[in-house]
Order: structure tokens, then C-alpha cells, then sequence
């Protein structure tokens, strides 16, 4: 259960919420015949997050006449989306103030960036993301807002869109957000090429001259970690499969990177690596074994087969299922340390064997 105070700001967004699509009740405004701008919204700081915004921008440049792409998002995640071949310009939110609605300063910076034919508030059906629907509504101007049709939030969207009946998939989901206007093909996330600095080039050389898998045992919350330990099995079988293994880790992770190479022979520790870094690391590897974290999603936005390790949230709809990724849900089991570790050795070995090379 969530502590008091959660709850209680739930209830007051939820409040919220249906106040203010009272407020900005309007007849829907139809979408033009051929979409010139586009804005898509995704407003929290988290890079899993902001990674997935970029199937629906390049599904919208495979239009045939493909408009112009924006996004408004986190100013701690446009790192994450600067240069991405399928985005026009990257806004960021100012979020001072933001209870004075269209009169607060970060909104009328947005407004003022537009217009847009369309914009996409591409929250979730699972959790009702409040602010950004009222941040998607309140930046539209004349624009037809698209979100999902969920309580409390799809009233404040001119063409709620229900969420789809056959599929768990989040990333799945996000693409539908996009049927009102095309039907969306089943895209990955996608990265920019990767700006990594000079001193990193001759370890990504030494990395592709061989094969190498990358163990990411960090994550932004601990409670979805899987323990060193098993990391340090996964670790030995593709060591002994032929590959060498290399331990990346972030900010405050030092100490679980080192836990994994202490148990595990032949592993090495990563230098350090900002997210370009990471993203060079993983794509030159080719091969990955992390947490459900956002380095799960910048390792498929590379195109590097990825195995993620799950801890108490959906597979289904947080992980890559399809070839050459997959997942392997822990929940459940963890505790049993003798039947973890015969679960991951097992995964760990399918994964690797199925890869199209020693290398790949």
C-alpha cells in the first residue's frame, strides 16, 4: 500500500483532473487532412521513459508526407533524445509554477514554440499520468490532443484512445496512441549514434575485436535489482560459453560492479561511462544482461540482444520478448537462491546460444 501522503496526492490529481476538463471543455477540433507538426509529451525525468517516445516519432516520419516532430519532455531526459534522426526539436518543461495553468511560464514557452496540428500525450493506461495530460492540454493551443482513455485523464483529451485488449506490451501500447491517424507498424526504441569521448575508443576496439557481453547489475530503484550474486552466475556461464564478460555500472554503482567481478573469474570492470558511453559499450558488445532498468531499453534502442532480468513488475508489458531479446522473470523465486540461480544459468545459456555468432 502506498504511504498516506501518496495517496492523498493522488486523490487531490485526480481531483484535479476532472475539474479541469470541465474547465477546458471544448467541442474536438478535427485533425487536418495532412499533419504538419506534431507534438508528443512524456514529461517525467526517467530514460526508459523518454526512450520509448522514439518508435512513435518514427512512426510518424513514415508517413508519406511526414511532418515535423517535437517533443516536450523532462529537462534530465532530453540528454536522452538530442539528435535523434526522427525529432525536430527537443522543448524541455520549466515546471515553476505550473499551478497557474496557461498563465504559468513554462507553458506559454511551449505555446509559443507551436503551433502543432496534433498533440500526443503519451502517458499510459496503467497509471493515469495527470500533469502531463493537463501539461498536453494546456500546450495545444487550436491542436487536437490524443491520449488514453482512462479515468480521470481522458476527458482532457479530444480523442481519448482506448487501450488495446490483446496486448500487455507498454511499448505496444504507446504505438497505438498513434491509430486515430496510422497504423502503426511494431517498432523498437531507437539512440542516436553514440557521442562517446576519445578515451573510450580503444577499450570499444578491444570489445569488438572479440566476443563480449555486457552485465548491467544497477538501476535506478534497488527494489528491481536482482541480486550480485546472480549476476555473478549469469556472468560464469557466458564466460565459459567463450565470451568475456565486462561489468558496466552508473553513478553510485562502483561497489555493485565490483561485487560481480569478485565472483565471477575472467569478468572485468567497465570504465566509467556517461550515457553515450553506455550506449557505445552495449552496441559494440552485442550482447547484454541487465536489470529492468533504463539500460534494458538503451541496449535495445542499439540494436544489442538483450536478456532482462525481472523483480516484481510485468514482463509482459515492460520487457522485449521477440528475437533476439527476452526476459526472464525472477518474481517469486528470488528467495529460493539454489532455484534462481538454475533459472538464470538456463536463460542465460539459451540466450547466448541463440545469437547469430560467437560474437553476435
Amino acid at each position: 500500500m502506498q504511504p498516506w501522503h501518496k495517496r492523498l496526492e493522488g486523490t487531490g490529481k485526480r481531483a484535479l483532473a476532472k475539474v479541469a476538463a470541465l474547465v477546458f471543455r471544448r467541442a474536438a477540433p478535427a485533425l487536418p487532412a495532412g499533419l504538419r507538426r506534431v507534438l508528443l509529451v512524456r514529461i517525467d525525468d526517467r530514460v526508459g521513459e523518454a526512450l520509448l517516445i522514439t518508435p512513435l516519432a518514427a512512426a510518424l516520419k513514415g508517413l508519406p508526407a511526414p511532418p515535423a516532430v517535437d517533443v516536450l519532455v523532462h529537462r534530465k531526459t532530453a540528454r536522452v533524445l538530442e539528435e535523434h534522426p526522427s525529432l525536430d526539436r527537443i522543448l524541455t518543461l520549466d515546471r515553476r509554477g505550473l499551478a497557474l495553468g496557461p498563465l504559468a511560464p513554462g507553458i506559454r514557452a511551449v505555446r509559443e514554440a507551436g503551433p502543432w496540428d496534433m498533440v500526443v500525450d503519451c502517458g499510459n493506461w496503467e497509471v493515469p499520468g495527470v500533469t502531463s495530460a493537463l501539461v498536453a492540454r494546456l500546450v495545444a493551443n487550436e491542436a487536437r490532443v490524443i491520449g488514453p482513455a482512462v479515468t480521470p485523464t481522458g476527458p482532457l483529451h479530444d480523442l481519448p484512445v482506448a487501450a488495446r485488449t490483446d496486448t500487455r506490451s507498454e511499448l505496444a501500447q504507446r504505438l497505438h496512441l498513434l491509430s486515430p491517424v496510422l497504423a502503426p507498424p511494431p517498432l523498437l526504441p531507437t539512440f542516436r549514434r553514440p557521442r562517446f569521448s576519445e578515451s573510450l575508443r580503444p577499450f570499444l576496439a578491444q570489445v569488438r575485436a572479440s566476443p563480449h557481453a555486457v552485465l548491467v547489475p544497477g538501476g535506478r530503484l534497488g527494489w528491481r535489482r536482482i541480486p550480485t550474486e546472480l549476476f555473478a552466475v549469469a556472468a560464469r556461464i557466458l564466460t565459459a560459453l567463450g565470451r568475456t564478460v565486462v561489468v558496466a555500472w552508473g553513478p553510485g554503482e562502483e561497489e555493485l560492479g565490483h561485487a560481480v567481478v569478485s565472483e565471477a573469474a575472467g569478468a572485468q570492470l567497465a570504465p566509467p561511462t556517461d550515457l553515450d558511453g553506455l550506449a557505445a559499450l552495449l552496441a559494440a558488445a552485442g550482447c547484454t544482461v541487465c536489470n529492468n532498468s533504463g539500460p534494458m531499453h538503451l541496449s535495445v534502442a542499439v540494436g544489442a540482444p538483450t536478456l532482462a532480468l525481472f523483480l516484481k513488475m510485468d514482463p509482459e508489458r515492460w520487457g522485449y520478448r521477440d528475437a533476439p531479446h527476452a526476459v526472464l522473470d525472477l518474481t517469486g523465486v528470488i528467495e529460493d537462491r539454489p532455484g534462481a540461480e538454475e533459472r538464470v544459468e538456463t536463460a542465460v545459456c539459451a540466450f547466448a546460444r541463440r545469437l547469430s555468432s560467437p560474437a553476435r
